[in-house]
């Protein structure tokens, strides 16, 4: 499903504008490639729903081109998993404080916050790291529209984020 791709990228994209080192999933070969902490985020458990009737949120007229588009939305409840890990249990916890301020507050505006925990911070001995799991309970909304009057739809994008 390319919209979990769509918000992972995002809560990844988001870590790194706050200074964190941060990767779409842990990659064993660069274990050692950084220095201080590194956060490795995945998507868990999601579950699909509809906006609207059917998808349909209604009309938009564009002024700019005097057409009107069609507008359709969903929303997906999903689980954001962040694995903080360091060689040092201090740097451990200071990122995951940094990492909390982010994910309950510099996410997009189409991924609505809930609840945020966090486990303990262990030991790994196969990477030699202390790692420290967090769980973001959210949901994430995405908007498409009509192209106008050829009847195609764009695909769906993450309400919030900026396309190019």
């Amino acid at each position: 499903m390319k919209e979990l791709t769509l918000v992972r990228d995002e809560v990844v994209r988001a870590l790194q504008e706050a200074g964190l080192t941060a990767f779409a999933a842990w990659p064993p070969e660069r274990r050692r490639d950084h220095d201080g902490a590194v956060a490795a985020v995945d998507v868990g458990t999601v579950e699909s729903g509809a906006l609207g009737f059917c998808n349909y949120l209604g009309q938009s007229y564009d002024q700019a081109l005097g057409t009107v588009r069609e507008l359709y939305g969903k929303q997906l409840a999903a689980e954001i998993l962040v694995d903080i890990r360091a060689e040092r249990a201090a740097d451990c916890e200071s990122a995951c404080g940094r990492a909390a301020d982010v994910l309950l507050g510099g996410l997009p505006t189409g991924i609505r916050c809930g609840e945020l925990s966090w486990e303990g911070i262990q030991w790994e001995k196969d990477t030699g790291m202390f790692r420290r799991r967090g769980r973001l309970q959210c949901r994430a909304v995405f908007v498409a529209e009509s192209g106008g009057d050829d009847e195609a739809f764009l695909d769906f994008r993450l309400k919030g984020v900026l396309t190019t």
